[in-house]
């Protein structure tokens, strides 16, 4: 499925911010993502992106009107459209100049409500039992369960074990 930037790529990044180990640097993790920080990630900021992570992860559990509508109210989000890098106008939700950590979370909490709006079933956290990883259904039929094929496969083959000693 094509999602707008916003509701894709922004999205994505939300699901690989809360699927990140405690101890992984989020600056490296941004930079990998070809999200440009425009700076480096200083002790406070990181705290805070750890800190919206946890409220991030709660999307991916229960997405709800009124819990994206809780992160947006807490973003300095100014919209304004954008032309940069020869791109053809585009929206941006938080000022250039504005810290890492407020970028950051004015996007993803923009991406997730955007990929919310159009389609909240794409929002979603692997169906295997103790598997705590989060993701974006980007496949062409939306019906996403599992984080992988190795979580898919555990569960279907427990599934067939349990069929065959009835």
């Amino acid at each position: 499925m094509h999602f707008n930037p916003y509701g894709g790529v922004a999205a994505e990044l939300a699901a690989r911010l809360v699927n990140a180990a405690p101890d992984q640097d989020l600056g490296k993790l941004l930079a990998e993502s070809d999200y440009k920080p425009l700076g480096p990630v200083n002790a406070a900021q990181h705290a805070e992106l750890r800190s919206w992570t946890r409220e991030l992860d709660a999307v991916f559990t229960n997405p709800s009107v009124e819990l994206l509508n809780a992160l947006l109210a807490k973003t300095t989000s100014r919209p304004y459209i954008s032309t940069h890098d020869g791109r053809a106008p585009h929206l941006h939700y938080s000022d250039e100049t504005a810290p890492v950590d407020e970028r950051v979370k004015a996007y993803t909490a923009f991406g997730l409500a955007a990929l919310f709006c159009e389609d909240p079933s794409r929002i979603g956290r692997c169906a295997r039992e103790g598997c705590d990883i989060v993701f974006v259904d980007t496949s062409r039929n939306g019906r996403r369960r599992f984080c992988s094929t190795r979580c898919s496969t555990r569960v279907h083959v427990a599934d067939h074990r349990r069929r065959q000693v009835s």
